[in-house]
C-alpha cells in the first residue's frame, strides 16, 4: 500500500474492564480510577461473544454532549493475541470512506467515487464507482471482527440481511452491465485471510461463493489498531468456499 489512510480518534480513550453486555447496545464496564460501575454505548450491533469476556480491557471514548444518556462509547477491546479489535463501526466505516473517495485500492483502480448509500434495485448500498471507461461499480462492504487463528470470519451472527445483499449483488453481476464488488475489512491486525462462518451462518456462506462464481470481486484488507486511531494495513485474500 502506497498511500497511507488513517483515522484519528477524537479524544484520549479511557481502559476500562468489561463486566456484562445487558442488551445489544450497552455495556456494563468497571473505571478503576473512580472505582465505578459505568454504562457504555455500544456502536457494533454484532454478536462479539469471543471478545467481550468479563474483566477483559474495553477503551472507551468519553462524549462531549452532555444531554446523551450515556458518557462513553466504546471503541476497541483487547484481543486474546495481543492487541486490539474494533468494536465500533464509525471509524472503520470513516477509514474505508477514505480509501474509496482516495481511489487507493489497487483492485478498484481506474474506479472513481460517484455516490455512497447508493439505492438501486431493492437494496441501497454502500458506494456507487465508475472507472474511467464509464463502466459503474456497486461497492458493498462488511466488517471482520470474529477471527480463529489469524484467520477472520463473515459473519459472527446470522445476518439475513447480509446474505439479501449477497444474492441481489450476484444477480445485479449475472444479468446487467454493471461491475461488483465486497470490500471486507478486518478490524485486527492479525488477521492474514478471510473467510465464511458456516457454523453460524451456512446462507451466507453458500452465497457468498455463488457471488464469487457470478465474477463478484472480493477484496480484503487489515488494519491497524491503537488507542490514538485506525490505519489502513494491507490487502489479504478473501476465500468463499468453506462449506
Amino acid at each position: 500500500m502506497e498511500k497511507n489512510v488513517s483515522v484519528v480518534f477524537p479524544n484520549a480513550l479511557k481502559r476500562m474492564k468489561y463486566i456484562s453486555r445487558p442488551n445489544r447496545f450497552i455495556l456494563h464496564c468497571y473505571l478503576e480510577a473512580t472505582d465505578s460501575e459505568e454504562i457504555v454505548h455500544l456502536a457494533d450491533p454484532g454478536r462479539l461473544k469471543e471478545l467481550l469476556i468479563e474483566g477483559v480491557g474495553v477503551y472507551v471514548l468519553p462524549s462531549t454532549n452532555p444531554n446523551r444518556k450515556t458518557k462513553w462509547t466504546a471503541v476497541l477491546v483487547e484481543a486474546n493475541e495481543g492487541g486490539f479489535v474494533s468494536i465500533n463501526t464509525t471509524y472503520p466505516n470513516m477509514l474505508v470512506d477514505k480509501m474509496v473517495k482516495e481511489s487507493i485500492i489497487p483492485e478498484l483502480q481506474g474506479y472513481k467515487w460517484i455516490k455512497s448509500e447508493y439505492a438501486y434495485g431493492s437494496s441501497r448500498w454502500d458506494f456507487l464507482l465508475e472507472h474511467e471507461n464509464g463502466t459503474p461499480l456497486l461497492l458493498e462492504v462488511k466488517s471482520v471482527t470474529l477471527a480463529d487463528n489469524h484467520i477472520g470470519m463473515f459473519p459472527d451472527a446470522v445476518t439475513a440481511r447480509g446474505t439479501k445483499h449477497v444474492k441481489e449483488i450476484t444477480k445485479i453481476a449475472q444479468e446487467e452491465n454493471m461491475h461488483t464488488a465486497i470490500l471486507f475489512i478486518a478490524q485486527r491486525e492479525g488477521i492474514k485471510r478471510i473467510t465464511t462462518a458456516p457454523h453460524i451462518d451456512r446462507r451466507f456462506a453458500e452465497a457468498l461463493v455463488e457471488a464469487e462464481k457470478a465474477g463478484v470481486m472480493l477484496i480484503g484488507y487489515n488494519c491497524k489498531l491503537s488507542t490514538t486511531g485506525i490505519a489502513l494495513n494491507k490487502a489479504i485474500p478473501v476465500t468463499a468456499k468453506n462449506i
